[in-house]
C-alpha cells in the first residue's frame, strides 16, 4: 500500500497540481493568516489545520530585516482595494489572447496562466469534464465589472467563469503596482 501511495503522489499529474493548490489555499485563507504574527497570536482556522506548523517555521524564522514589509489593504493611503479574480478558459491559445486583451486595456496589472487545470461541472443536465486552463488575474476591485463585461465580450464560453477573491494584505510595493497599472 504504501508503495502505491508513493507513486501516485510522485507522478507528474498530481506535481503539477499542487502549485495550483498552494495557491488556492493562499488565496482562501487569505495572506494575513499565513504570517508569522498571525499563526501565533490569534485563533483561527489556519490554526488549526495539520500543515500550520509548516507556515510557523518557514515564515516565523525570518530575522526583521529579512522580513517583507506587508499591509493590510484598509490601513494604506497609497494602495486601493484589490482583488484576484478567476476565470477559466479552454486552452493556451485563448488564455494568451484574453489575458494580453486585459492587460493591454488596462483593466488588471497581472494576468497568471495555469495550465492543466481539469474541470467538472454539470451543463444542460449533464456531467462534463474538460482540461483547461486558469487565468489569475490581478486587478483594483473597482474594475470588477469592467473586467467581467470585457471576458463576456471576448470569452468562446457562453457563459464564463468570473468569480473574485479580494486581497487583504500582501507586499506593499506590489499592491502599489497593482493600483498604478490599472486605469482608474
Amino acid at each position: 500500500m504504501a508503495l502505491r501511495l508513493a507513486s501516485v503522489v510522485s507522478s507528474t499529474v498530481i506535481r503539477r497540481r499542487l502549485p495550483l493548490v498552494g495557491a488556492f489555499c493562499v488565496l482562501s485563507f487569505g495572506l494575513s493568516n499565513l504570517c508569522a504574527v498571525s499563526l501565533s497570536s490569534r485563533t483561527g482556522c489556519a490554526q488549526s489545520l495539520p500543515f500550520a506548523p509548516l507556515f510557523r517555521t518557514k515564515f516565523g524564522s525570518q530575522s526583521e530585516s529579512k522580513k517583507f514589509h506587508t499591509i493590510r489593504m484598509e490601513a494604506s493611503k497609497t494602495t486601493v482595494p484589490s482583488i484576484v479574480v478567476y476565470v477559466t478558459v479552454p486552452n493556451k491559445e485563448a488564455g494568451k489572447k484574453l489575458a494580453e486583451s486585459i492587460v493591454k486595456e488596462r483593466l488588471a496589472a497581472c494576468v497568471n496562466q495555469i495550465p492543466g487545470v481539469e474541470s467538472v461541472y454539470e451543463w444542460k443536465g449533464e456531467i462534463q469534464s474538460d482540461s483547461e486552463e486558469l487565468l489569475i488575474i490581478k486587478t483594483r476591485e473597482s474594475l470588477l465589472e469592467a473586467l467581467t463585461e470585457h471576458v463576456k465580450a471576448n470569452h468562446e464560453y457562453e457563459v464564463p467563469e468570473v468569480i473574485s477573491l479580494p486581497i487583504t494584505g500582501g507586499n506593499l510595493q506590489y499592491l502599489e503596482w497593482i493600483k498604478n497599472s490599472t486605469r482608474d
